[in-house]
């Protein structure tokens, strides 16, 4: 194990992390109002067989269970998201102190047990009053209002936080709201996709501006879900067909993040599908201005491209399932499509198993951007079965983040800077459109589709492996 962790630093955030829709529960508790995905869920087809997260594993109620659990694992850090809707009920005014409260106990007990917090401002619940007001995304009036909400939550927990994420994966939320169809708002029109992405830029920029006005000896950075592309062979054409991928899934958000601008064949390629982008003056130039400490990475799979013809396929199936197989190729005609890789495992959920994909990454983003990486997200999500002897023996989740763990070791000895590793999750959740046959966590939630359960916390194999590698890099 020394040999795997032997390049890591030793101020190294050995980490875990959640999201406040998929945990905490009391979805309407102590002042809080309902998020999009408070009522989206209650939409029938939406979910796998229904779920919602009205309770999700409680976490509201059971935090200091949960981070005691953490101590006892030796967690360095933990990072979270922060409701809006408990913050700021009606989206911007009044601030609610029941929910400032929650957060603040949280955060006190976190550093009571030398955990650092990192908190992520926006992880995808989007007040419904502000859906309801103006369009949430859409409209240029959410700059102010993420602005005012994130504005507070500086003001209040920033004496004792030192790590931001300002948006958690911008690049799903918007493609999966507002062109695939399957989070809310349920929309599928590229041209609104991408102008919502362009608004969500601006919001982003002014906060971690104001964060730097605010906070200036903290750190904070956008956190994007990064899938690097490989070619399906050296044939130019569909070496060529990855080029374009990379930089119309990939370079399209990270330049913006780092570099201030689009990439120059995305922004052409809209422009041939009849999609620009309204970019009003000052737009590029407060884009330009932020300067992100660091990239959070969540990475979880790699994605292969071939040539895709003009005849091609289009949008494929999404497993959410679990039915290993039911997902298909999917792609966009006349440039790429995704295929499968025959040199890797993959998930029941059809999720390529690629360890040395996060090296990659993080070489890739390392030589583009020269910048800090966290990673913010990894991890395997399967099903886990309690077996007679009442333990959960889940070696291949071992297996899995062991790997990803020496993927960045090797990153590291490459020349990277890597801040941290925060898996995905630290106890079982919801996950979002897959319910809670999909296990993520260190530790097992007695939870299940219809919601029935104790709720009970059990540690998991995987949980004695990570105190284990966190203790051996304590010492080596």
């Amino acid at each position: 194990m020394t040999n795997q962790i032997s390049h890591i630093p030793k101020d190294f955030l050995w980490g875990s992390a959640s999201a406040a829709y998929q945990v905490e529960g009391a979805w309407d508790a102590d002042g809080k109002s309902p998020s999009v995905w408070d009522n989206y869920v209650k939409l029938p087809g939406t979910t796998f067989k229904g779920t919602t997260g009205d309770i999700a594993v409680d976490h509201y109620h059971r935090y200091k269970e949960d981070v005691a659990l953490m101590a006892e694992m030796g967690l360095k850090a933990y990072r979270f998201s922060i409701a809006w809707t408990r913050i700021l009920p009606e989206g911007r005014g009044p601030v609610n102190e029941e929910g400032i409260q929650f957060y603040s106990d949280l955060i006190d007990e976190l550093l009571k047990h030398h955990i650092e917090p990192l908190i992520t401002l926006y992880h995808w619940d989007l007040p419904q009053c502000l859906m309801d007001e103006y369009g949430g995304w859409e409209s240029r009036q959410i700059i102010d209002d993420f602005n005012e909400y994130a504005s507070v939550l500086f003001d209040r927990f920033g004496d004792r936080v030192k790590y931001w994420i300002s948006l958690n994966e911008q690049n799903i939320f918007v493609s999966l709201g507002y062109q695939l169809g399957v989070h809310p708002p349920g929309v599928q029109d590229d041209k609104r996709m991408y102008q919502v992405n362009h608004i969500a830029n601006l919001a982003n920029a002014k906060v971690i501006n104001t964060f730097h006005e605010m906070i200036p000896d903290g750190k904070i950075g956008p956190s994007f879900a990064y899938s690097p592309i490989y070619a399906k062979d050296s044939h130019p054409i569909n070496v060529l067909a990855a080029e374009r991928a990379e930089d119309m899934q990939s370079h399209f958000w990270m330049d913006i993040y780092l570099k201030g601008r689009y990439p120059k064949f995305a922004l052409d390629n809209l422009a041939k599908q009849g999609i620009t982008i309204d970019i009003q003056e000052g737009d590029m130039a407060l884009i330009a201005s932020a300067k992100p400490d660091f990239l959070g990475i969540n990475y979880y799979q790699s994605n292969t491209m071939a040539y895709n013809p003009i005849d091609g396929v289009g949008r494929g199936e999404m497993n959410t399932t679990g039915k290993k197989g039911s997902s298909g190729e999917s792609g966009v005609p006349g440039l790429y499509k995704r295929i499968e890789n025959p040199f890797v495992e993959r998930t029941n959920w059809d999720w390529e198993i690629d360890p040395m994909g996060l090296q990659i990454a993080i070489q890739r983003i390392s030589s583009r951007y020269d910048v800090p990486v966290l990673i913010t997200e990894n991890g395997l999500g399967e099903y886990d079965q309690l077996t007679e002897d009442g333990h959960i023996h889940d070696d291949y989740r071992i297996d899995y983040l062991s790997q990803h763990v020496t993927a960045i070791n090797n990153a590291i000895q490459d020349g990277a800077s890597v801040l941290g590793y925060c898996t995905w999750s630290f106890t079982d959740l919801l996950s979002w459109l897959n319910g809670y046959q999909k296990r993520y966590g260190f530790v097992y939630v007695d939870k299940h589709e219809v919601e029935e359960g104790t709720l009970e916390r059990k540690p998991k194999d995987s949980f004695y492996w990570y105190q284990e590698l966190i203790k051996q890099h304590q010492y080596c």
